[in-house]
């Protein structure tokens, strides 16, 4: 297997719309994709042959809470560990924020059927007896009539 190298802090917004789009994920305008980068708290961008297959993004306040956003492996290079090193870097980045005997909480929002994936490397899925579950709101303009 070749050696896959993580870059961190220099996705531009070109790759990073490539990426999404490459795992058909919604379209973003460009300015968007910028301003989520640019307040990102750290990217992770994965590189095998010299060609970005994949990235992970943390976002949040960085005291008391992180996402793991974005994590995108491109199918043609999943299967090799990539997913699991770019997240690694992005648990470890969320760490080295972490506050001295604090607790953080590192979160995230799945694919359905990516649970296994995220439970291999210690998330717990929601809901539990003791934590409900996740919720989401899409906020957006409306269509034209």
């Amino acid at each position: 297997m070749n050696e896959v190298e993580l870059k961190y802090n220099e996705l531009d917004v070109d790759t990073y719309l490539a990426l999404r789009s490459q795992v058909q994920w919604k379209l973003l305008r460009k300015e968007q994709a910028e301003a989520a980068l640019k307040n990102s708290l750290f990217i992770v961008t994965a590189y095998l042959d010299h060609a970005c297959v994949g990235m992970g993004r943390l976002v949040g306040d960085g005291a008391v809470i992180c996402y793991v956003q974005d994590l995108i492996v491109l199918p043609q290079a999943q299967g090799k560990g990539i997913g699991s090193k770019v997240l690694t870097a992005l648990k470890q980045k969320a760490e080295e924020f972490r506050m001295e005997n604090t607790e953080m909480m590192l979160c995230l929002m799945c694919a359905k059927g990516r649970e296994v994936f995220y439970e291999s490397h210690g998330f717990l899925a929601r809901p539990t007896a003791q934590l409900g579950p996740g919720m989401i709101q899409y906020l957006r303009t409306p269509l034209d009539k």
